[in-house]
């Protein structure tokens, strides 16, 4: 089984090369002195993020594929991902800047991780040209994400 696991990271991080550009791990420039142990405590734009907004980018399939890796609380949803945590309580376990970390620069949790680093654009390699010097999410989703990952404490 851990065999599969490991096979399955390989092609889902070779396919998160080609459709997503946060792929690589690396310092996030504009963050630093924002991290403090293992979380960014102060909202990246300086407000609370809408947790309607954020369950909505959860689910979309097009646009952060949180789904892709991760399942949770979403019976309406099928083919949910198993190879990163199940989000069903995530808002129990982690503060929300202990989630806003793990979406900003998940990389500097786990060095070995396959999830992108939602905010970088610069300093990444294998990006697909139509997506280099962008980040996958804005400042203002990531907000809109932990607002709803906080909300899930069952």
């Amino acid at each position: 089984m851990a065999g599969l696991r490991a096979i399955l990271g390989t092609l889902l991080a070779a396919a998160l090369i080609v459709v997503i550009p946060g792929v690589a791990q690396g310092e996030t420039g504009s963050l630093k002195g924002a991290v403090v142990g293992d979380a960014i405590p102060l909202s990246l734009t300086g407000t609370a993020g809408d947790a309607a907004r954020g369950r909505a980018l959860v689910l979309d399939r097009r646009v952060g594929l949180c789904l892709l890796c991760h399942s949770g609380p979403f019976p309406e949803e099928r083919f949910q991902g198993t190879i990163g945590p199940d989000l069903r309580g995530i808002g129990a376990r982690l503060s929300q800047g202990q989630i806003r970390l793990r979406i900003v620069d998940p990389g500097r949790i786990n060095p070995e991780t396959i999830m992108p680093a939602y905010l970088q654009s610069e300093g990444l390699t294998r990006v697909a040209p139509a997506f280099r010097g962008k980040p996958v999410l804005s400042a203002e989703q990531i907000e809109d994400i932990v607002a709803f990952l906080a909300t899930l404490r069952d």
